[in-house]
């Protein structure tokens, strides 16, 4: 093993600017179940399959539609 390594060629990390922030969020259980169950069709974790499905809100500017009925 070499006792210094170059890394001045090395390839810059493209996720480095979509850093995650740790929180705290009440979800439904039956939203969870929902995204567990996509999760095992997909692959995806479930939490990054959540966090994608709300970084495609976020990005698209979508509008919360709530019907009280």
């Amino acid at each position: 093993m070499k006792e210094e390594y170059d890394f001045s060629k090395a390839r810059k990390n493209p996720y480095t600017n979509k850093l995650k922030k740790q929180i705290t969020i009440n979800i439904d259980a039956d939203t969870i179940d929902y995204f567990k169950s996509q999760s095992k069709f997909s692959g995806i974790p479930y939490q990054t399959l959540i966090n994608l499905y709300l970084s495609d809100c976020a990005e698209k500017k979508r509008q919360p539609q709530i019907n009280w009925n």
